[in-house]
Order: structure tokens, then C-alpha cells, then sequence
């Protein structure tokens, strides 16, 4: 699906003369945002260290004049006279942050404060945040009213509470200095440009590759775990709403699909829509792996107007025909 499908329910002149900062910029997410902004008439700064950002996520977006790139660390990056900071940098992958712990909590603390401090000049910030705020979830479609049921020294700590420390840093420039600030909490984004070849690649991907590789697929612990999943271009119709909406100043809005699945109905379906012969093999539980996971999105609803467009199996389809170019080459 292309990006087209986001641009075409806005005007195209939405954020015209607007300098907007996306940080993560080239990772996954970040990169579609970036792209939707620029057909949206933003100036755009994309700041990336390439940890986990890819440039060719992004090289296709350097021919635009009101594109502009920069490799920097958000930890040691202070941005200046930005209309919109939009800050994503992070590492979003369960093995990924549970193997480098200092390296995910800093972008969500010291990156984040860089982002705020530069906010009270009258930058607005929409801060990307995540599920994982819910931890182990009690209540299920959890609200935004939950408090969340998180092991503050678990494995999955530093992803679950920086990202936590995140919005309560967000809440207090908002509450002390009045600085515009914006969070979304966001559930399983998928679709083209996640990264297939990464050592700890998302769920996915994983499943896709394996399965198209005819390799087994491997599930953490039983597979009745439960996860959300949204089509990327839905997400991203999201965050654009987030900006370019006024009444949203100090919210917290979960943005994801309320059509759970299990893991390994996850794994049943991706096999189906592959024509795998691959087999389902199951691996050790990881710790604190939340064993279900779907968000309320009725204040999305009410505040947005937005709600997921694509099913899972649309969406499937889409990033599988993708995994497969990237096969072929």
C-alpha cells in the first residue's frame, strides 16, 4: 500500500511551512511519517543514529527540497526552531532492548528532555509511546485510565518504564511550563520497511521470512498470547491527526486495533497467506511477556476520529508481497 493512502485524507497543504523534527526518523515508523509529512507540504528534519534506522528506508526522500537528514544520537542532539517535534527514537524490538538497556532507556530520558527543553520556545511535541506502559494488563480493552502492571526491575524494564519515565516528563513540562505536549500510546504497528534481516527481528517479519524461507516458525512460550496488530499506514493516519489537532494538547490516546489474535493464530494465518510448508515450533516464554494485549480506542474515536481501516489479513498481504521483492532482490 502506498503512501498515497494516508496523504489522500488530508489536504495537501496540511502542514505547509511548518518545520516539524521527526526523531527515529529512518526506522520503520518514523520513515512512513516522515514521507506522509513531506507530501503534506511539512519541512522535514529526520534525526537518526542508525542503530536500528536504516538509510534505505529514507533515500528515496532526499531528492525532496524540504527533506533533510541528520546522523546524530537524540541523547546529544538539541533541536532549535521546530513547530512540531515528533519524537520516536528508540528501540522497539523485545530482544533488541532487553540485550542493550542502557541504550534504550537514554533516548526516552536524556533524548526526550533534549526534545522538551527545546519545546518551551513553543514547539509543540508529540511523543511516541508504547503498549508495553501497560505491562501485564489486567484490564482488557485496557483504557488509557489504566495504570499498568509493570516489573519496574524486570528484563523488559528498561523499554517499559523509560518509556513510562517518558510520558510523566511529557506531563510535567506540560503541567509546570505549558509546553504542547502529545502522547500516543501505540500498539503493534506492522507493514514494508520493518526490517527482515535484523538479529531480533519483531514477530512479523520473523514469521514472514521464516515462512517464505520455508524454515520453522519459532513462538516464545505457547502462543496464546495476544497482541493487536495495526497496519502501518492506519498508525500513521493517527499521529498526523495527533499533529494537526488542537484539542489534544495534554492527552494520552492509545492507537491500535481492537481485533486480537493469538500468537499462533498469528503464525496459522501468515503460514496460510505464504503457502508454507513451514512447521510451528515453540521456544522458552520470554520474561515478563504480557500474556494479552488490546487497547480501548474509543477516545481515539471521539478525539480523532480514527479508527483502522485495514484488516490483519489485508495488511498481511501487503507486507508479505513486499518481503518477497526484497527476496527476489
Amino acid at each position: 500500500m502506498s503512501i498515497d493512502l494516508i496523504v489522500s485524507q488530508f489536504s495537501r497543504d496540511l502542514f505547509k511551512d511548518k518545520k516539524i523534527l521527526v526523531t527515529g526518523g529512518a526506522g520503520f515508523l518514523g520513515s512512513w511519517l516522515c514521507e506522509a509529512l513531506i507530501m503534506l507540504g511539512a519541512n522535514v528534519t529526520c534525526l537518526d543514529n542508525l542503530s536500528t534506522g536504516r538509510i534505505e528506508n529514507i533515500i528515496h526522500l532526499k531528492s525532496y527540497e524540504n527533506f533533510t537528514f541528520i546522523k546524530a544520537d537524540v541523547s546529544d542532539y538539541h533541536p532549535r526552531g521546530f513547530d512540531f517535534i515528533v519524537h520516536g527514537a528508540s528501540l522497539p524490538s523485545p530482544d533488541d532492548y532487553m540485550s542493550r538497556p542502557v541504550d534504550t532507556m537514554l533516548p526516552n530520558s536524556i533524548g526526550l528532555l533534549n526534545c522538551l527543553e527545546a519545546a518551551r520556545g513553543g514547539s509543540s511535541v508529540l511523543y511516541m509511546s508504547t503498549s508495553e506502559v501497560y505491562g501485564d494488563a489486567e484490564v482488557i480493552p485496557t483504557p488509557e485510565n489504566y495504570w499498568g502492571r509493570v516489573n519496574p526491575i524486570g528484563l523488559r524494564s528498561c523499554y517499559d518504564e523509560s518509556k513510562r519515565f517518558g510520558e510523566a516528563l511529557c506531563m510535567a513540562y506540560h503541567r509546570q511550563y505549558g509546553v504542547d505536549v502529545r502522547i500516543v500510546r501505540i500498539f503493534n504497528t506492522y507493514g514494508p520497511r520493518l526490517d527482515p534481516e535484523s538479529r531480533y527481528a519483531r514477530v512479523i517479519p520473523r514469521f514472514i521470512m521464516q515462512a517464505l524461507k520455508n524454515e520453522p516458525l519459532t513462538i516464545h512460550g505457547d502462543g496464546m498470547q495476544t497482541r493487536s496488530f495495526t497496519y502501518v499506514t492506519d498508525t500513521v493516519n493517527a499521529l498526523i491527526r495527533m499533529l494537526a489537532n488542537d484539542n489534544v494538547k495534554g492527552e494520552v490516546v492509545n492507537i491500535g486495533s481492537q481485533n486480537e489474535i493469538s500468537i499462533i493464530d498469528l503464525a496459522k494465518m501468515i503460514l496460510r497467506l505464504t503457502s508454507s510448508s513451514s512447521k510451528i515450533i515453540f521456544t522458552e516464554a520470554r520474561p515478563d511477556d504480557p500474556r494479552r494485549r488490546c487497547p480501548d480506542i474509543s477516545k481515539a474515536k471521539r478525539l480523532l476520529g480514527w479508527e483502522p481501516k485495514i484488516s490483519l489479513e489485508d495488511g498481511l498481504k501487503y507486507t508479505i508481497e513486499w518481503f518477497k521483492r526484497r527476496l527476489n532482490g
